[in-house]
Formats: C-alpha cells, sequence, structure tokens
C-alpha cells in the first residue's frame, strides 16, 4: 500500500472505519512519524478527551517462583534455602492495609506460572497453606484482602484454565495476562521464549479467550523489543482485537517496553528506542480505535510522557505510592504529583480509575459477581471512575481542595489548558445558542481546567441574568405525613409496613398542627410555608384541599406553595376528576404554587429502577404543565448522584427547557443532590455515595447554561450542599439559596448533617463573604416586604413539634395506584 492509500485508511479511521486485518498488516510500512502520531492522538481525543487515567494500586507479589524461564525477566526467582516460596497471610495483609492508608483502590496480585509444577518446594508449601494450587491460594488471599481491607484485587496469574478463571471472578474486579507477542518463532531455540511453556501463543490466547466467555474485565498486551518483527507486532494486536471484537472484555491494551536487565540472558540485548515505543503505541490505537484503553507504563520511559501522550496512549496503569515494581524493580514508580504535573504539562489532567475501567463498572452487573457490586459502585463516580474523596452530600467532611479551586477559579490561568471542543460549547451556550444532548454530556465530563472554565461561563450568565444578587425565602417546611405506600428506592423518609426498623415512628399530623406551624411560621417572618408528605393510602384530593383551606382560613396572605406532581396526580386519581380540574380546586382553595419535586430523574430508563410506581416521566411532565395552564407557577428540580449517569442528567435538563420554552411557568431550578446515608437503595448495594462534589458543582453550573435564559434562577439546597459547598456554587452560576426551611426533615432522615434551618442572619452572612448582596425574596422572586424581614431576624425559638401519631391503616385498593386511570 502506498503512503498515499495508507493517509485514507487514516482518515477514515477518525471518521469511525474500523481498519481490516489486511489494513492493519498494511501499516508496517507507514513509517512518517509525525503524521501517524497526530492520527492517533486525534483518535484517542475523540474518545477519552483531556484525560489520562491511572489506578492507585498496591504490587503483591505473591510468589517470584515460576515454572518458565524467561530469558529477560528477573521477576521469577527460584527457591532459595531459608525463604518462603509464598508470602504468607499476614504479610499480605501488612502491604495491603499500607495501601488502603495511602489511598489505594486496588490490590494488583503478580506471580509466576504455576511454580508446584515445576518446585517441589511450592507444591508442598502449597500443601501447609491448605491449597492444592497457587490459583487456589491467590482466590483466598484476593478475597482476604478484598474483606479485611477494601482494596479492589486485579489478578495476573498466567496461564489458567475456565474454572481457575471463573474461582478468581468471584474475587476480583479484574484479570490480565499479557500475550507478549503472538510469534511462535520467539519459543524456538535461541529465543526469548524457550523454554518457557505457558508463554506459548495459542494457550495464553486461549486463556484470554475463556475469560471472554466467562465475562471477566481483561486486561493484556505486548512486550516490544524481545525479537519480533514489527509485522509481528500488528499479528499479536490483530489477535487480541479479534478475542475483543467477539467478546468485548478486553479492557486495555499495554505496549511495554522491553529493559535489559544485569544477570538476565538478554543483558545485552538492545532495547527498543523511543520511536519504536512511539511508532507501536500509535499503530495499536489505529487498530482498535478510540475506545480501547492504551496504556504504557510511565517507570520504564522516564522523562518523556509529553511524547507518549502524543502517540494516542489514554493511560499510565498502575502506580503505586507504596511498593516497587517487582517486574521492574529497577525503574521506581513516578510520585503521583509528579506524573499529574507532567501529564499537565501535555495539555492534559490525571484522572484515578479503579481496576476495572469505567465502561466495564457503570455496566458491573453484566461484568462482575455479585459479592463485589457494592463496594464497586461505592468507590465508583457517574462515570464510573474512582471516587477521590469522602465528600458526598449531606456530610460535614472536608471539600476537596483542587476542585474547590477550580470552581472557585474566576480568572483564566497563564498555563491553562481549557479543551477546543469544550471552550466551543461554553460559547454557544453564553450566546443562548441550544446544546444538544451529546454536548452537554460532554460538558459534564468536564475536569480540571475544563471543569474551571464551565464554572466560569456559567457565573458569567449569572451576573448576566442576577447581577450580585443572590436571594432566599423565610419559609417553613411542613411534612404531615411520613407515611407511604410507594416504594421509592431512595427514601428514606416515607414510613411504609416494611420499613418499620428503618425510619423511626409514623406519623399523620392533625390539620390542627399544621396550622399550628404555619402561624407560628409567620410570627418568625415567613411569607412561604412549603408541604408535601408521603402518599399516605387513606389520603384523596380532599386531604390536600382541607389543609389548603384550614391554612388560608387562618392565615390568608400565607403563600401556599405544596403538593408534588406525584400528589397532585394521585389526588385527581382518587376523586375521580381530571387533573385540570384538580388543579383549579387546589388554586381556589388558596394553593399558590407548586413544588416540582418527585422528578428525581426525568428518564424511564432510570425511574424503573429508582421509583418504579411513580409517575413516569411524560406524566410528571403533564402535571407541571397543566399547573402553569391553570396558573400555577412550579419551581423544578432533578435529585442526581444515585444509579444514573450525565447523559440522563442531560436528558432531564433538555426536558425541563423545553417545558419551560412551551409555558414559562417555571421559576427556578433546584438541583438535589441525593443524601446517601440511610437511603435503602444505597444500603441494598445499588446506589453510589451521591455525586462528587465536581459533579454537584457541574449539575448547578450546566443547568445554569442549558437553560438560559428560560429559567432565570438556579438555587443551591444549603441542607446538601454545606457552607462551603454554597460559597462554590454561588461562583459557579447559581443565585438563590433557597429557604430557611424552619423544620428540614427529609435529607436528616437520609443521614444529612447540616441542621434543620438557616436563619436569616446566617443566609445573609455567607452571600456577603463571596462579594455578593442578600436579597429576602418571596416564593415569586419578590422582595419581602420590610415588616416581613424584619419579624424574619431575631426569630424566637421554635416550639417543639408535635408528631400526631398514625393510627393502623389499610391499604385500599382503589388507592393503590396513583397512575391507575
Amino acid at each position: 500500500m502506498t503512503q498515499k492509500a495508507l493517509a485514507r485508511v487514516i482518515d477514515a479511521v477518525l471518521q469511525g472505519h474500523v481498519v481490516s486485518d489486511v489494513e492493519a498488516r498494511s501499516f508496517v510500512d507507514l513509517t512518517d512519524l509525525p503524521p501517524l502520531l497526530a492520527a492517533a492522538a486525534q483518535l484517542r481525543d475523540q474518545i477519552h478527551h483531556n484525560r489520562i487515567s491511572y489506578s492507585r494500586k498496591v504490587f503483591i507479589p505473591l510468589t517470584q517462583l515460576c515454572r518458565d524461564v524467561c530469558h529477560y525477566c528477573t521477576f521469577a526467582q527460584p527457591p532459595r534455602p531459608g525463604q518462603k516460596a509464598y508470602l504468607t497471610r499476614d504479610e499480605i495483609l501488612a502491604i495491603a492495609r499500607a495501601g488502603a492508608e495511602a489511598g489505594c483502590h486496588e490490590a494488583l496480585f503478580t506471580l509466576g506460572d504455576k511454580p508446584e509444577r515445576r518446585y517441589k518446594v511450592a507444591a508442598r508449601e502449597l500443601i501447609e497453606l491448605g491449597h492444592e494450587t497457587t490459583i487456589s491460594y491467590l482466590a483466598e488471599m484476593a478475597e482476604l484482602v478484598f474483606r479485611e481491607t477494601g482494596l479492589l484485587p486485579h489478578a495476573n496469574p498466567g496461564v489458567m484454565t475456565a474454572d481457575e478463571i471463573a474461582l478468581l471472578r468471584r474475587v476480583s474486579v479484574s484479570q490480565g495476562i499479557m500475550l507478549e507477542s503472538a510469534s511462535e518463532r520467539l519459543g524456538e531455540r535461541g529465543g526469548a521464549h524457550y523454554g518457557s511453556p505457558d508463554k506459548q501463543p495459542q494457550v495464553r490466547l486461549e486463556t484470554i479467550r475463556l475469560a471472554g466467555e466467562l465475562k471477566v474485565p481483561f486486561t493484556s498486551g505486548i512486550l516490544i523489543g524481545i525479537g519480533e518483527t514489527r509485522q509481528e507486532r500488528i499479528e499479536s494486536l490483530l489477535a487480541l482485537r479479534t478475542l475483543h471484537q467477539h467478546y468485548g472484555h478486553i479492557q486495555e491494551i499495554i505496549i511495554q517496553n522491553f529493559r535489559a536487565k544485569p544477570g538476565t540472558r538478554m543483558a545485552n540485548a538492545p532495547e527498543p528506542d523511543l520511536d519504536d515505543l512511539l511508532w507501536t503505541l500509535a499503530i495499536a490505537r489505529l487498530i482498535f480505535g478510540g475506545t480501547m484503553n492504551i496504556q504504557a507504563p510511565p517507570n520504564l520511559s522516564p522523562g518523556v510522557y509529553q511524547q507518549l501522550v502524543s502517540a494516542g496512549l489514554n493511560d499510565w496503569g498502575g502506580v503505586s505510592p507504596v511498593t516497587p515494581d517487582h517486574v521492574n524493580p529497577e525503574a521506581r514508580w513516578p510520585h503521583l504529583e509528579e506524573l499529574a504535573a507532567r501529564t499537565a504539562e501535555t495539555g492534559k489532567i490525571l484522572v484515578e480509575r479503579l481496576a476495572v475501567y469505567p465502561t466495564y463498572t457503570l455496566d458491573a452487573p453484566q461484568w462482575e459477581d455479585p459479592q463485589l457490586l457494592m463496594p464497586l459502585l461505592h468507590a465508583s463516580d457517574s462515570e464510573g471512575y474512582a471516587r477521590t474523596s469522602s465528600w458526598s452530600p449531606g456530610a460535614q467532611v472536608e471539600i476537596p481542595a483542587d476542585e474547590l479551586a477550580l470552581a472557585t477559579q474566576t480568572q483564566n490561568r497563564a498555563n491553562e489548558h481549557v479543551s477546543s471542543d469544550v471552550q466551543a460549547l461554553l460559547e454557544k451556550a453564553l450566546v443562548a445558542e441550544s446544546l444538544a444532548e451529546r454536548e452537554i454530556v460532554r460538558l459534564f465530563r468536564a475536569r480540571g481546567d475544563d471543569f474551571a472554565a464551565v464554572c466560569r461561563a456559567a457565573n458569567t450568565l449569572r451576573q448576566r441574568l442576577n447581577g450580585d444578587v443572590v436571594s432566599y425565602a423565610v419559609n417553613r417546611n411542613i411534612n404531615y405525613t411520613n407515611i407511604c405506600y410507594f416504594k421509592c428506592q431512595f427514601c428514606a423518609f416515607s414510613k411504609g409496613k416494611l420499613s418499620e426498623n428503618l425510619r423511626g415512628t409514623p406519623y399523620d399530623l392533625g390539620l390542627d398542627e399544621i396550622v399550628r406551624r404555619a402561624q407560628e411560621a409567620w410570627a418568625r417572618g415567613a411569607t412561604e410555608v412549603c408541604m408535601q408528605g408521603g402518599i399516605h393510602p387513606e389520603y384523596t384530593g380532599e386531604t390536600y384541599l382541607n389543609i389548603c383551606r384550614a391554612i388560608k382560613a387562618a392565615l390568608p396572605d400565607m403563600h401556599i406553595h405544596a403538593f408534588s406532581p406525584l400528589e397532585v396526580w394521585q389526588g385527581a386519581q382518587t376523586l375521580g376528576i381530571s387533573l385540570h380540574d384538580f388543579l383549579l380546586q387546589l388554586k381556589e382553595a388558596g394553593l399558590s404554587t407548586l413544588p416540582g419535586t418527585a422528578a428525581e430523574i426525568l428518564d424511564d430508563e432510570v425511574r424503573a429502577a429508582l421509583c418504579p410506581d411513580k409517575i413516569k416521566t411524560d406524566e410528571w411532565l403533564q402535571v407541571i404543565e397543566e399547573a402553569h395552564n391553570v396558573g400555577l407557577r412550579t419551581t423544578s428540580t432533578i435529585m442526581y448522584g444515585h444509579i444514573e449517569q450525565p447523559v440522563h442528567w442531560a436528558r432531564h435538563l433538555l426536558r425541563i427547557k423545553q417545558l419551560q420554552e412551551r409555558t414559562g411557568g417555571i421559576t427556578e431550578f433546584v438541583p438535589l443532590p441525593f443524601v446517601h446515608m440511610e437511603a435503602p437503595i444505597y444500603w441494598k448495594g445499588h446506589a453510589r455515595k451521591g455525586p462528587t462534589f465536581r459533579e454537584a458543582v457541574l449539575v448547578h453550573a450546566i443547568a445554569r447554561l442549558v437553560l438560559y435564559p428560560h429559567i432565570t434562577n438556579i438555587q443551591v439546597s444549603w441542607v446538601k450542599m454545606g457552607r462551603e459547598g454554597i460559597q462554590a456554587v454561588l461562583q459557579a452560576g447559581a443565585n438563590d439559596l433557597g429557604g430557611t426551611l424552619m423544620n428540614e426533615s427529609i435529607t436528616r432522615a437520609a443521614g444529612g448533617e447540616m441542621g434543620q434551618e438557616l436563619p436569616p442572619e446566617q443566609m445573609e452572612e455567607i452571600i456577603r463573604s463571596v462579594g455578593r448582596i442578600p436579597l429576602q425574596r418571596t416564593t415569586l422572586y419578590q422582595p419581602a416586604s420590610q415588616e416581613r424581614r424584619q419579624a424574619s431576624f431575631n426569630a424566637p425559638e421554635l416550639q417543639p413539634i408535635v408528631l400526631t401519631p398514625a393510627k393502623r391503616y389499610t391499604r385500599t385498593r382503589v388507592h393503590a395506584s396513583a397512575r391507575e386511570s
């Protein structure tokens, strides 16, 4: 193939073409390195953007005995008198605990191939340990480390049978074996693999194939410079690609460069030069395409990070802050700070992953043993990368300093690297040009300087719409019952028959207590009562009407902000009337506005798992739109950070935007980060620990970008974000702190620790701390009267609340589903 023809193939690859085996073999003729590297880097950036990942690991060399005699290896050692063949349980746990204390997520088990078949000492010691095979002992130790330290095991035990792979699958999140080379020639006399039965290509490929059949996320790759030709490298890569195309299980391809080691037969063999390594990396990228994870160990090529990144890699592999690279002990790991700095110099950001790559983490039920699903989910963020801080919504813990600095960075830094595609999307948002779903998802993936740029753009739009004013309302939350017959998996507030031991005493407030609380709120300066509750099986639409009438009779000037779309739907159903008619009756009874809660994620794919018996997306939108049609304005919300992914956030925002474009009836958008601590779905192991801090800030910021200029107000929840979180989000697009609440109970029931009330004095102090101007407002964003404002300051202590005990109840069929019609 001519250079011109090859150039056409590369162009096609960049457009999504998958190269054929014939085309790939012709790549051996690609000798002009710069355009090859440029194509590989461009292909990588289409998928991985500005991220270079790594895994923070601890390296556990279970045994350095091996039945093979690879002529370049110093890891494998013969038995030595007085030394044990295997690490003991205590030694393994000591290494693992040191890794856990250093913030590692991965325990990498490396060992020689089946030493018990060559060395009697290994076989005897295994018997003493209670095992017949090395892999059996490995499985026990992987489970021990996982159970005792929480580290996620990755196993590299060499050639395996199907039963051995299945055994390890129960106790490790991923496995691996380097193919090294598909060249049979290297196993002949004089070759690097001569005398090593486990290095026969077909034997290793069979192990990889079996792992695919068993759905194991698998690591493989090639070792270059051990006597193979470039053509043989391509054949090796194609052999791996064939298996991956069939099973989809190869999560990374490692391009490892041979390093000559003293004391080996290949001590004087020439090492591949940098150009050879770069050529192989780029070819691997072209063969496997943009989605594959291509890795080169940084400790084997120190000082040339810029060049390696330019060749299309997107991963540095496992890097340990605790243990050396036992396979290449002469090559120290780079310090993680150094690795981050060198990566940043290439215009990329270092992102920590788990032992299993994000694609497989996000689809874990298909790829992982059930006992590993919970810890894997709890260790990951919304994209499947590692969760790297203990911050969660509602918890009083320190915000990660690097993310806080980026979120509040008001000016471009001199050495800042903002991805060109992110910059282009921000420019569209700043002129109110609509963003497509995939474009919004790209913004949600912003990290590092991209993250800072998104926050700055959102802040620009906030300034444009709201100036320096930050508003808040003095209100009281009244949750009139915690009894609910719905089975929302995230809810730690509601009290049903199957949750007697989970969420406290069931209550059902009488009208007298509801009115008393409203009157007390008015005396303390409130302009609004916000009322929502569980869906009590004995409630009908008349219940909600009576609540409104009772409050209005006592407090005609109090704004009633009440009833989620689910309650409205259920109320209309129980009365046998249309939504339109029921909303008119509510309005006549005194309802002023509706909270746009029960939205969770407006995507039925998520709702089917999160709240299967709740109203569906279209039904929620129907209630809100009908409310607007009868003259009732509403808020809108999203609850995020549980089981969903960024694509679902994008869909939610677009559906809210489309509704607002039709009606104009939404006053504000309120992101509500999932508080996980007491949520049933979290304890069942099916949800994350809420969003990360970066994700929480991004949801506010990107909501501003997507909803501009249609929804003017973006609110931050103080009960979920805390003081520092509020300050950050106010600099990333938000302009409202919501209500003082007086009695916040839903977040606290879920484990939130931020308190039940944030009085006006504290609200305004927080607002001024970021250089903004506080404004006490009404529900409809008008300034509160001076009389109300004066009453709200230095308000008397709240009287103890009365939780009217619920009588025994029986769910009746007519109320069993608010979705029946």
